[in-house]
């Protein structure tokens, strides 16, 4: 059946939008069409989504959703509904925070077995390369494998506190670069430098600092900006589409533009707290607010958000990685607090708030950033990332002058804390759709209705 979404609005460039039609028939968009242009075609069926405004599904990089093996973190039903309350349709689970790795196609294929009758939304996999991996010859084999089975990207690690994925020196990082550039998949890497942040560490903790301004003193701007040149220098010599994770500094976002402007194939992302919050915030918040990176100042925040704007920045993600709540963020020591946040469903509603609205970034730019520009860099925008004849139906209607106040508790991932609370932000997800069907709704008395789980599909890289 062809289904006809009448009395909208889509983005028209900068901050316009045109009312329009779209037409939808075997998941994907048949037309888009200006306003008006209904026939009496039959068997059609017609959804009036009363002047709402409709984007573009996101598609979130970089989610830790835990499953299998940390499932009482995240497991991959209550992170895709969360990602589907959120208007995200497509997320792109990390490799590193499942049980095994995925690292060798059994780990991929086990993976795939556990999660793939739980998802709401549609999902990519990140493959990984892991210290541990490279301890024996067949690492290039298995990244070879994992390639071929269509993993979105490969990711790595610079400094690791996990024992089952441990960080690369910069030539071991120099080498997957080399084999992932062959098989052409990029590399994403966490960038904190491992000496730096070592000994700045030790020093620490040896006189007994046990605060949160103490964890952010052992990851300062300097570690992450002595990672980002070394690999600059791993890209300039590889030639690899190489990528930065979760950036989080003025002064590495300067390091990478330059060697864009050079004219080597780096990018980077950033994530919503990154955006919001400062050292001052994660003094107040505690453990609450604990990542890695950490949240830097006043000018880095601002920093990221000109980058944003001036397309220095590749695209949007949230690193979502929720704590089991509150006991991991109440362990008695910032040191052994879990780090990370919750954020996959607050992702579209705070960047239309906070940055189309303030007038931060035009609602083109937040296309881009969350849909256009990631579908791009997992190699699926043949069928991703735009509101186009032939792609999926994937998009996501918007009640953007609606106001409404974050609480954890109304949240949909596992454990329901985050630090938004409290905040009011204009904008939130009346629906979302994935390849036209609805997986969830919000209704104007406040019921949500969620399709039902497995009706995500796995997306492969470089499979149609």
């Amino acid at each position: 059946m062809r289904t006809r979404f009448v009395n909208l609005r889509i983005p028209a460039g900068g901050n316009e939008v045109q009312r329009a039609e779209i037409v939808v028939s075997d998941g994907r968009f048949d037309e888009i069409l200006p306003a008006g242009s209904e026939t009496a075609a039959g068997g059609e069926q017609w959804i009036n989504l009363r002047d709402a405004l409709v984007l573009p599904g996101v598609i979130d990089g970089h989610v830790h959703f835990d499953d299998p093996g940390f499932t009482h973190r995240e497991d991959f039903a209550s992170g895709t509904a969360a990602a589907a309350a959120g208007g995200v349709t497509c997320v792109v689970d990390m490799p590193c925070t499942s049980l095994p790795p995925i690292t060798e196609p059994e780990a991929l294929a086990n993976k795939v077995r556990a999660i793939q009758t739980k998802a709401y939304v549609d999902f990519m996999l990140w493959g990984g390369v892991s210290g541990n991996d490279m301890a024996h010859d067949d690492w290039r084999d298995n990244l070879e494998e994992l390639a071929g089975a269509g993993v979105a990207a490969v990711k790595v690690y610079c400094l690791s506190g996990m024992e089952s994925f441990k960080a690369l020196g910069y030539d071991q990082i120099r080498e997957v670069m080399e084999t992932a550039g062959e098989l052409g998949v990029p590399v994403g890497i966490h960038a904190e430098d491992p000496v730096v942040v070592r000994e700045l560490t030790k020093e620490i903790r040896d006189r007994g600092a046990d605060e949160p301004a103490d964890y952010a003193s052992s990851r300062p701007t300097l570690a992450e900006v002595a990672a980002v040149r070394e690999l600059i220098e791993c890209c300039r010599e590889t030639g690899a589409r190489s990528h930065i994770v979760h950036l989080s500094s003025g002064a590495a976002l300067d390091l990478i533009t330059a060697a864009r402007r050079e004219g080597l194939p780096i990018t980077a992302e950033t994530c919503p707290h990154f955006l919001q919050f400062t050292l001052d915030d994660l003094l107040r918040q505690g453990s609450l607010l604990k990542t890695a990176p950490v949240v830097k100042s006043i000018e880095d925040r601002e920093r990221l958000w000109r980058g944003l704007a001036e397309r220095e920045i590749e695209f949007i993600t949230t690193d979502h990685a929720p704590a089991q709540w509150p006991e991991e963020k109440n362990t008695g020591s910032i040191w052994t607090d879990y780090g990370g946040v919750p954020g996959v469903e607050t992702l579209l509603p705070y960047l239309y708030s906070e940055g189309v609205s303030a007038g931060r970034i035009t609602l083109e730019q937040l296309v881009k950033l969350t849909a256009t520009h990631p579908a791009r860099f997992f190699g699926v925008d043949d069928r991703k990332g735009a509101l186009r004849e032939g792609h999926d139906a994937d998009f996501v209607v918007l009640d953007e002058d609606v106001r409404w106040t974050v609480q954890g508790t109304e949240l949909h991932n596992l454990n329901r804390y985050t630090p938004l609370e409290g905040y009011e932000l204009t904008g939130r997800v009346r629906a979302t759709y994935v390849r036209g069907q609805t997986v969830f709704e919000r209704k104007p008395d406040g019921r949500e209705l969620f399709a039902p789980a497995g009706c995500g599909k796995w997306i492969q890289r470089g499979h149609s």
